[in-house]
């Protein structure tokens, strides 16, 4: 008897728990699936617009940036671009394997330059002086195409990988027998991938002769200003420092950098941004002429690096030229911004200093906040991530950083200490199951009480010899 009532109690604690977490985790996996398949979303545009390649100088050394058919990670992409370009000195070329709109991450459509043949007839069969390799989502055709390239060409030059962009070098044998580093999140599982790689933590980027890796993201500017002193001089590096406001640029070294490991609040914060909050916010990025291509990759990065929010890029024109000469494409017109947005973010020094007038109309027709991000100079990622310490919480904002390897990030004062708003969903939605089992709980056992309340009535109206007595086992409970 005593065992069958612990049993029993155990039993409705165990149907509880489910109840609480059972709706939690639905959602969380709902958001996960549907962030996952957003982050690389194949673009609205399907056909090349009339855009025209740049024009080749062809006594400069040539940089190719890879982008695969499936896109490339935003920030890897348009970082060491607009180092390399702001230079001056460089030929820079997005190439991917099929010049068509390619996505990058988080929702910004790009026209690469040139594809691999056409670079090829620009080089007159040569290798590009340098390539320079992001991390690309996983795609059979795509990796198949990128990795023939970059053993059959790209090889006869200076490689540069940049963050997970490793794999496909690795991939291509480019790395083995070397030295080479990765995103610190990454690390673990290329190491087991790749073993004949002597895989670092905690550097920036190392430098083997005709291969550059670099860690993540922004350890991109690092690698990026060692491939200009290379090619150019420190000179023209610590100006390419200064011009993009990156200040911490250390001449010939790579610049220290924590061994950085996910830890348990890190995972909180970013399971509950991705479970929790990432389905119901979203920025819309309004793209305008003349943007830096760091500017942009700053609104962009951090969102999607962590989860925290979906952003789309908006523009008044069906395409769009950034400050050194790239093509995007929107996915959404300014003349319904708003819809689906909770707030506008215009990137670019250009914009914050000549406010478009139908930008901040769209913004008033909305009902949505309007923000310049960078209205000031320096590092374009520095306001963003104040916004989101400001406008999500600070734990989010400082793991975006460490994802960012930007670890000296000034967040200010201002913001949320916890995640509180994807917090109260969880226990909200935690709520809503533990309420559905006791309705559950409740009908069951008025439908129980209600049928024995007819037997008995039955019975006495039958005259049955038990008087219409109610006969449970003695061990039988009434639920």
């Amino acid at each position: 008897m005593r065992k069958k009532r612990v049993l029993r109690v155990l039993g409705r604690g165990l149907i509880v728990l489910v109840a609480l977490f059972l709706v939690p985790g639905v959602e969380f996996l709902i958001s996960a699936r549907s962030f996952a398949s957003y982050r690389y979303a194949p673009p609205a545009a399907k056909r090349l617009p009339a855009v025209a390649p740049p024009v080749h100088a062809p006594g400069k050394p040539t940089v190719a940036i890879v982008v695969g058919n499936a896109g490339a990670n935003v920030a890897d992409t348009l970082v060491p671009y607009d180092v390399l370009a702001s230079t001056g000195k460089f030929n820079v070329y997005t190439v991917a394997p099929e010049r068509r709109p390619l996505p990058l991450l988080g929702g910004l459509d790009l026209v690469p330059d040139v594809d691999f043949v056409q670079l090829s007839r620009r080089l007159d069969g040569r290798a590009p002086d340098v390539t320079v390799v992001p991390e690309m989502p996983s795609d059979k055709d795509s990796d198949r195409r990128v990795i023939a390239w970059l053993r059959s060409t790209a090889s006869r030059g200076l490689v540069m990988s940049v963050c997970t962009g490793a794999r496909l070098v690795a991939d291509a044998g480019l790395l083995d027998g070397r030295e080479a580093t990765t995103h610190w999140y990454r690390l673990s599982g290329l190491q087991d991938a790749h073993p004949a790689v002597h895989w670092r933590r905690g550097v920036r980027y190392l430098d083997d002769g005709n291969v550059i890796t670099t860690g993540g993201l922004l350890s991109s500017v690092d690698g990026t200003l060692r491939v200009i002193e290379r090619l150019a001089g420190a000179d023209t590096a610590a100006a390419a420092a200064r011009t993009v406001g990156w200040r911490h640029y250390s001449p010939g070294v790579p610049a220290s950098m924590p061994k950085s490991r996910l830890s348990p609040s890190n995972a909180i914060v970013h399971l509950l941004n991705l479970g929790y909050r990432s389905r119901t916010s979203t920025v819309g990025v309004v793209l305008t002429d003349g943007v830096g291509e760091l500017e942009l990759a700053s609104v962009f990065s951090p969102y999607a690096e962590v989860k925290a929010a979906r952003t789309v890029a908006i523009a008044s024109t069906a395409t769009v030229r950034s400050r050194h000469g790239l093509t995007f494409v929107p996915r959404a017109r300014l003349d319904g911004a708003g819809d689906d947005v909770d707030r506008l973010m215009v990137p670019g020094t250009t914009a914050a200093a000549n406010p478009d007038p139908e930008i901040a109309a769209a913004a008033r027709r909305a009902g949505v906040p309007l923000e310049y991000p960078h209205r000031q100079p320096g590092f374009a990622f520095d306001p963003v991530l104040r916004s989101m310490a400001r406008t999500f919480d600070r734990p989010t904002a400082r793991w975006t950083s460490k994802i960012l390897e930007y670890r000296s990030a000034d967040l200010g004062p201002s913001g949320p200490s916890w995640p509180w708003t994807p917090t109260l969903r969880l226990a909200l939605l935690g709520l809503v199951g533990v309420a559905a089992l006791a309705v559950v709980r409740i009908t069951a056992r008025l439908i129980t009480t209600g049928s024995l309340r007819s037997r008995t009535t039955n019975r006495e109206a039958d005259g049955s010899p038990d008087g219409g007595r109610n006969t449970l086992d003695e061990d039988e409970e009434e639920p």
